[in-house]
């Protein structure tokens, strides 16, 4: 349901997929009949403009009829849901929220989507991403499998989701972060008023003496407002206790306004909360607005993983499925972590009345319903880069609905708040210190500069760092290998997991890990080519190319071999490779280069667990003195949490992505030059990594 284009009163479900608009049975035209329309088929514009509304609904109805429908039963969720045939299991899983990663939007191109048929009706394509072993025990990719009649599929262990690994939450974060707000200062503020009553020799009205209140108690009321459902309330919440009153006022960029006005004036606790809604994971802090303690704190993966890794795979399937479905999945995410996060507290959500969000551009517009698809197309502009303050009750969020939200603005389509956040936490923008700082996750966003000038741009690093279009690559969960070791003799791993459980795959840090130690062992050379004999007992061949064998299946929590191939390692090298070529072409676009710099800071998850002295050795970071690294965690929580606390903060994150200029490397050739020279371990420049020995 939308509102009409032309009566906005009036809600309507005739949507114009072509222009995206809405028309009510009065509007109802085609209004580009002669023009070429994907649509026009099975569009109810067109079919209503030639047979009326009546038509239409016995043409509905008749179709509705003719649809043949099958049920979909998901193990081990014991989640069921009904759906055309034809329709795909991946279709299904989403429609259930059912978690299945589709890195590649339901391509058939990263295999991640697994599912075992247990019993039904089905169709599915062959593919080589999966083994012969898998396809014996009915493995499927959901997103090549249509149903044709009822169907029990379960979710592999490998595919189930598991707790990530995040680090600096609860109590560690409040030692983190306590002190670095002073003077809290929140959007949402509730003041605690005792009125003098009226007398004949002090006769103002009720809202002039809200208003002399407020004024006392250091509310600015020269620009406050006041709505007509406060005033309608005011005489009556004014008397019921005395003249004691508690006054909500949300203070705005350019205005204030009176929310609300309850009777009695014993505050009772503020919550609020620090959101960082993330590409790949989502984290929720939930602060007492008292004294900035973080009370709880809980993550978990963005449903939206489910229509790709990245954010254009995402922007893509906005396109094709709405914008609404995919800001659904955001926040029934959002709103899960919330009520996870709340579940221990003895505070209701009406308590809830700051909210702060930081995430890329994307995102931010995915989730309040933005449409992206221009953040893609040249000149790659978003519709929105700074907010107005918004209200939770109109983005959907689990709070008081008349809780103050604050979206982190962001510089550009692809840099956007989580790293404005990020630069407002490590605080170096207020320093002298030339400093080149990124934010590795499923995109690589990088700033260069200190307290003068700011320089940003962003790398498309791809999702293999989270897994994505790895054989057995995973994100931070549960049983992830994440360290990494290989006897230099033996050539046999030795590797530790994510809460030292059976090995599932490999995530990001393990990966960089493994390949920096092939490389010096000699299993692979600098091209990211096997030079260990096809006989050796750690070699297979896997889909018809050369793998190395992580662990063995009975080792496994799958049964399965855990291998890296060379389609695996390939992956790696084209995103460290856009990574490096970042670095250095923002360098060169401000006539420098590496030596000048005189510290790198490293954020996000992922960098969490990255080892330096592997990473330089890869050619994913710059050969520079150890000691210029420094590794400040998830800087966009960070953030979040003390634009959270503070106006000061706010004002400073408008201001440091205004400062900032914006690189495109999509239409700078000289991108793709050292993207070019990066693809080699660690590069094909060895003059720039004087202190890496590579295996012979």
């Amino acid at each position: 349901m939308g509102k009409c284009v032309n009566h906005p009163d009036r809600e309507t479900s005739y949507l114009c997929m072509k222009q995206n608009i809405y028309m009510c049975e009065e509007c109802i035209k085609c209004r580009d009949p002669e023009i070429y329309c994907k649509y026009r088929p099975s569009c109810p514009i067109n079919f209503i403009s030639k047979k009326g509304v009546e038509g239409w609904i016995g043409e509905e109805k008749k179709v509705a009829e003719e649809i043949e429908t099958a049920t979909v039963l998901f193990e081990p969720d014991k989640k069921e849901i009904t759906v055309p045939k034809g329709s795909t299991l991946l279709d299904a899983a989403r429609g259930t929220d059912i978690h299945i990663n589709a890195s590649c939007n339901g391509k058939g191109a990263c295999g991640k989507c697994k599912l075992i048929i247990e019993s039904g009706q089905f169709e599915t394509d062959d593919t080589p991403l999966l083994s012969d072993t898998e396809k014996e025990k009915n493995y499927v990719l959901a997103c090549l499998t249509k149903v044709k009649g009822d169907i029990t599929a379960k979710i592999p262990e490998e595919s189930i989701e598991k707790q990530l690994k995040v680090a600096g939450m609860g109590e560690d974060a409040t030692k983190k972060l306590k002190g670095f707000v002073t003077e809290i200062e929140p959007m949402l503020v509730n003041y605690s008023l005792e009125l003098n009553p009226p007398t004949l020799d002090d006769s103002v009205s009720d809202l002039d003496r809200l208003n002399r209140g407020l004024k006392k108690a250091g509310c600015d009321v020269s620009r406050l407002s006041v709505g007509l459902k406060v005033m309608r309330q005011l005489a009556a919440t004014m008397r019921e206790d005395g003249w004691k009153v508690t006054a909500s006022v949300l203070h705005k960029k350019c205005s204030s306004e009176v929310l609300r006005v309850a009777s009695g004036n014993g505050l009772k606790r503020s919550l609020g909360l620090a959101i960082d809604l993330g590409t790949t994971s989502i984290v929720v802090y939930v602060v007492d607005m008292a004294d900035g303690t973080i009370l709880s704190a809980t993550s978990g993966h963005n449903r939206q993983a489910a229509c790709g890794d990245d954010v254009i795979n995402r922007i893509v399937c906005a396109e094709k499925d709405g914008v609404k479905k995919l800001s659904g999945m955001s926040l029934r995410t959002i709103n899960n972590l919330i009520g996870e996060a709340m579940g221990g507290l003895e505070d209701d959500f009406k308590k809830i009345e700051n909210v702060v969000i930081s995430g890329n551009t994307t995102m931010t517009h995915l989730l309040l319903g933005i449409e992206p698809k221009y953040i893609r197309r040249e000149p790659y502009i978003p519709a929105v880069s700074e907010f107005p303050i918004l209200k939770a009750g109109n983005i959907g969020i689990k709070a008081n609905p008349a809780a103050a939200v604050f979206i982190m603005p962001g510089p550009a389509s692809y840099v956007g708040g989580d790293i404005v956040s990020g630069l407002l936490y490590t605080g170096f923008h207020r320093e002298e210190p030339l400093t080149l700082f990124i934010d590795v996750g499923t995109n690589g966003e990088i700033v260069l500069g200190n307290k003068d000038w700011l320089m940003t741009a962003s790398c498309s690093a791809g999702p293999a760092f989270e897994g994505g279009g790895i054989r057995w690559g995973m994100r931070a969960e549960e049983g992830a290998i994440e360290k990494v070791s290989i006897n230099p003799e033996t050539l046999v791993p030795e590797f530790s997991t994510v809460g030292d459980l059976l090995p599932r795959g490999i995530c990001g840090s393990g990966m960089i890990d493994l390949i920096s130690e092939m490389l010096k062992t000699g299993i692979i050379g600098p091209n990211g080519k096997f030079k260990l004999e096809s006989d050796h007992p750690r070699m297979k061949k896997y889909n018809g190319e050369g793998s190395y064998v992580l662990e063995f299946a009975k080792n496994t929590a799958m049964d399965e071999d855990i291998v890296f191939t060379e389609t695996d390692i390939n992956s790696l090298v084209l995103s460290k490779g856009a990574v490096y070529a970042g670095f250095s072409v923002l360098l060169n676009e401000a006539s420098m280069d590496f030596s000048m710099v005189d510290r790198i800071i490293i954020t996000g998850g992922f960098g969490q667990y990255l080892d330096i002295e592997r990473a330089i050795s890869i050619g994913l970071l710059p050969d520079l003195d150890r000691d210029k690294f420094s590794y400040l965690g998830n800087s966009s929580i960070a953030g979040a949490y003390m634009a959270l606390l503070s106006n000061d903060y706010r004002k400073e994150a408008i201001e440091i992505s205004n400062s900032m200029t914006y690189i495109d490397f999509s239409s700078n050739s000289k991108f793709m030059d050292e993207f070019t020279s990066a693809l080699f371990l660690p590069h094909t420049n060895m003059d720039a990594f004087p202190s890496v020995k590579v295996g012979e």
